[in-house]
């Protein structure tokens, strides 16, 4: 979808600059437009109109947007907790590699080596809306690596107990992770008409409502197309929990491999 590509393909930065650029300016023009072509849009009656309607359609963004943001915001906060359960487990996997004998502990730690390497590519991938088959390989080795051990103390035998159950919660994270990446993708195209319809009703109330000076009257209209911009904004970024300086980090994941560097 667009969103995800523009939030992929573009720094954070100039996707703010090119949406306020684009919002703003675009509401500044049609401001010029609709004040030569349409002189009559002035009175105090119209403005009681326009400014019964901005104080509805201004309530209706407000109330909508931080919704839609409070929602997205709860979707990298669970993204977050799942990354940092992944590599909590990964961390303590190879930390208990080794107790275990020396042919052992270098087969588990080459494979959970080979396995975050490909969990971080499908990290990359499946933000892209990409599956990465490599990584249920990678996963199956860890297991089958794990599943060779002849464990011949005892607390080889309880570690080995306690990794597969860490093994167990890393799988999980991540086919959690998998999963979120392909379902929170941003608002269905319906959320997103109704964004755009508000954003669109709020600025052409300010654009028609009567302000006698006309500095005074651009300047509200480039705030307000800055505000809808910005707010936007916000809402591409949190679409993808995966995406963007927003997005979940994945450096639960790049601690693993620094612990087995």
């Amino acid at each position: 979808m667009i969103s995800q590509w523009l939030v992929s393909s573009l720094p954070s930065w100039l996707l703010l600059l090119g949406l306020i650029l684009v919002i703003a300016g675009g509401a500044v023009l049609l401001q010029t437009l609709v004040r030569r072509k349409f002189p009559s849009l002035k009175g105090e009656e119209h403005n009681d109109v326009i400014r019964f309607a901005f104080g509805v359609v201004g309530f209706v963004f407000a109330f909508f947007l931080g919704f839609v943001v409070s929602a997205m915001w709860g979707q990298i906060g669970d993204a977050d907790g799942r990354a940092r359960t992944e590599g909590a487990a990964g961390v303590q996997l190879a930390r208990y590699a080794t107790v275990f004998d020396q042919p052992d502990s270098d087969r588990i730690r080459k494979a959970l080596l080979e396995y975050q390497q490909a969990a971080l590519t499908e990290w990359d991938e499946n933000a892209k809306g990409n599956a990465y088959p490599e990584a249920d390989e990678a996963l199956t080795r860890l297991y089958s690596a794990y599943e060779e051990i002849q464990a011949r103390t005892d607390t080889q035998k309880t570690v080995l107990s306690t990794s597969f159950s860490n093994l167990d919660s890393l799988s999980q994270a991540r086919t959690q992770r998998v999963l979120q990446s392909r379902t929170d993708v941003g608002p269905p195209w319906s959320l997103w008409a109704v964004i755009w319809l508000t954003s669109a009703l709020l600025l052409l109330c300010a654009i028609i409502y009567d302000v006698e000076k006309p500095s005074t009257h651009y300047s509200m209209v480039a705030i307000l197309g800055v505000l809808v911009a910005v707010n936007l904004f916000l809402v591409m970024e949190l679409s993808h929990p995966f995406l963007g300086d927003i997005g979940t980090s994945s450096e639960p994941l790049k601690e693993v491999i620094r612990q087995l560097s």
